[in-house]
């Protein structure tokens, strides 16, 4: 799974409340590889509990859409400062 998922569950909880399972619910192993869904997700913390998937996809859209606000507002930064007359070494001097 991606990282926003991993990210998102660490919202819930103080993180570090969860783990995930090693095997399904017929004792069969899951692969390492298909460990990481919502399905699979354990409670690892006492007291912690489990947040809904819809809660957790809500997170995920949450940080998505505040890591391309920070992108967005960057580029509009630049372009302010290109229309004050900076070229852009100027402005990868100031803001990288």
């Amino acid at each position: 799974m991606n990282r926003y998922f991993q990210d998102a569950l660490h919202t819930f909880n103080g993180g570090n409340w969860y783990g995930w399972k090693t095997h399904d619910s017929d004792g069969n192993k899951i692969p390492n590889d298909q460990r990481m869904t919502y399905a699979n997700i354990k409670v690892i913390k006492d007291g912690a509990t489990m947040p809904t998937e819809a809660d957790v996809n809500a997170k995920i859209q949450e940080l998505k859409d505040a890591e391309q606000a920070a992108i967005d507002k960057k580029a509009s930064g630049k372009q302010k400062l290109k229309d004050l007359g900076l070229d852009d070494a100027e402005i990868n001097a100031l803001i990288g």
